[in-house]
């Protein structure tokens, strides 16, 4: 079995943290020092006043002289507050759970941070005592066991040192990612968290997370489409939003490794000599496209317009997608290595062609995760980044205000079949409808597998913009239990995106738990609508009816 050498990072070290240094951070962010013409902070600005608080506060960070930081990503509020993402480093190795934010003044000051751990950062060493390789084998063996009954080949393995500071006192890791593929040739991955020192597993989780013409979808009628004309037809690329593009892998899959791919499957511009796209059947390969192109348009038009984000990353570039990706591949996944989205055609019994509105908005959310508060993927932590896909990919279907997919609190409704069994993928209102989510938070909610855990997110996020009791919106029936016997009165869904975006974007970290989130939510209502205000008491309220107290 061949694998690949392991590696390490580096990144800027404390002492280089100050104003000259910060310059430096400003061009690796891509930050233009610009000012802008309100007299508004920069994103620039505001990494430099980061920089000189992380040298006075240093301390109050955790920070020392072993460490190192570099900005994630920026905030600058309308009056001038400044919110600046780092990750860390310990001996230039990544420290899952060392990431912060600092909270700065309209005028620089210092204000105060959120920080994913609070465990001090010190090692006696970081040489390994098990090898990189041995690391890669007990990944590979990770890898199989969740996948029984499949002979997987082209099976690799990508060892990186790290400091885990996730699950309590920090310790040396290897953090290592194992990739395969099925019988089928469809992608499966496994990240796994070892022990540097006993080889034990720490913790493991999946890494595949699991256009002006108009086109005739599979779910969402006729759409409106911004393309591209290149001599006498039509490319589906939209100048309008960075570029955004759709392109057909032609059932065929990657073959890629921690970022070096032998093998990417294509994606081959779909091309029209009319401008008019699809038939609104599978018979046509450029139906699923409209789809996709269509799901990229509204996220991208969800997230800039209320938001004010500018694509995925907020840097205004596009990303692309790929449709008819596999044999029969029942999945669809964002992958923040080719910055794309990639769909399957479904197997036609249990599903079809994963190019649903919701799942779009729910699996590029992703990436817009990825790029701020990067919630690990397992744990209480897992189950909130799936419920925040979960929670704006709604958000965006209901923006979309589709006549022929209307915005509803059920995910992936449209793509499944009756093999399926349920009406739907996960249901916000009730999530244990689906016989595995959790309604409620309990001690042992974060050992669910995170699609099940995040019901609790889910739950909360449907009372705090509907409230409880039994009620129809849009022809569909729902009816919100609370853990307790309270009324909650909901203050509608645009309010809860807005809260919800701002607890991801300033206030959570990769280590944020229920707990975590009910704290970052309330902070995000106070700063929109303010203390005490019905917004703030409500979020109060969902969470206890979800027993997050």
């Amino acid at each position: 079995m061949s694998r690949i050498r392991p590696h390490t990072r580096g990144s800027r070290r404390l002492a280089a943290a100050g104003v000259t240094a910060a310059t430096a951070a400003l061009l690796a962010a891509g930050l233009s020092p610009a000012a802008h013409a309100d007299g508004r902070p920069t994103r620039a600005t505001a990494v430099e006043n980061a920089a000189s608080a992380l040298l006075a506060h240093a301390a109050n960070l955790g920070l020392t002289s072993a460490q190192g930081t570099s900005v994630r990503d920026v905030v600058v509020d309308r009056d001038g507050t400044q919110h600046v993402r780092y990750d860390r480093t310990y001996h230039r190795l990544p420290v899952l759970g060392g990431d912060f934010v600092v909270h700065l003044a309209p005028n620089g000051a210092y204000r105060s941070a959120n920080r994913a751990t609070r465990n001090p950062i010190s090692l006696a060493s970081v040489v390994p005592e098990v090898s990189g390789p041995r690391a890669a084998d007990l990944a590979v063996n990770a890898l199989r066991a969740v996948n029984l009954g499949e002979r997987l080949k082209s099976v690799r393995a990508k060892p990186e040192l790290v400091v885990d500071a996730l699950h309590g006192t920090p310790k040396l890791a290897w953090r290592t990612n194992a990739v395969g593929q099925d019988s089928l040739g469809n992608p499966v991955a496994r990240t796994v968290l070892t022990d540097a020192r006993t080889g034990a597993q720490i913790d493991a989780w999946d890494s595949i997370e699991t256009a002006t013409g108009d086109g005739k979808s599979l779910y969402s009628g006729t759409v409106p489409l911004e393309t591209t004309q290149s001599g006498s037809s039509y490319q589906l690329k939209d100048p309008t939003r960075g570029n955004t593009y759709t392109g057909d892998a032609e059932n065929k899959t990657d073959l890629c490794f921690f970022g070096i791919c032998f093998v990417r499957a294509p994606a081959t511009l779909f091309t029209d000599a009319d401008n008019h796209w699809g038939t609104g059947s599978n018979a046509d390969r450029s139906s699923a496209a409209v789809d996709a192109q269509y799901g990229t348009n509204e996220t991208w038009d969800y997230y800039k317009n209320v938001h004010g984000r500018s694509g995925i990353a907020g840097d205004g570039k596009g990303s692309y997608n790929r449709v008819h990706y596999g044999s029969s591949y029942n999945n669809a996944f964002w992958d923040d290595s080719c910055f794309c989205m990639t769909y399957g055609d479904g197997d036609g019994t249990t599903f079809g062609p994963l190019v649903a509105l919701d799942v779009a908005g729910h699996e590029m959310t992703h990436g817009v995760t990825s790029k701020t508060a990067a919630l690990t993927y397992s744990g209480e932590s897992g189950g909130l980044n799936e419920a925040t896909s979960d929670i704006l990919g709604t958000m965006v279907e209901w923006y979309a205000n589709s006549p022929s997919d209307p915005g509803d609190y059920l995910i992936g409704e449209e793509i499944v079949k009756p093999g399926f069994g349920k009406p739907a993928l996960r249901f916000m209102d009730k999530p244990s409808k689906d016989g595995n989510s959790a309604d409620y938070w309990s001690s042992s909610v974060g050992n669910l597998d995170v699609h099940y855990s995040s019901g609790v997110a889910n739950h909360f996020a449907y009372l705090l913009a509907e409230g409880s009791g039994a009620k129809t919106i849009n022809g569909v029936n729902y009816d919100s239990p609370t853990y307790n016997g309270s009324t909650v009165t909901g203050i509608g869904r645009d309010k809860v995106g807005k809260i919800w975006y701002r607890a991801l974007t300033v206030y959570m970290t990769s280590s944020t738990n229920y707990k975590g989130a009910r704290t970052a939510t309330l902070s995000a209502a106070k700063d929109l609508y303010g203390a005490g205000s019905t917004e703030y008491n409500a979020v109060a309220a969902a969470w206890s009816a979800v027993n997050v107290n």
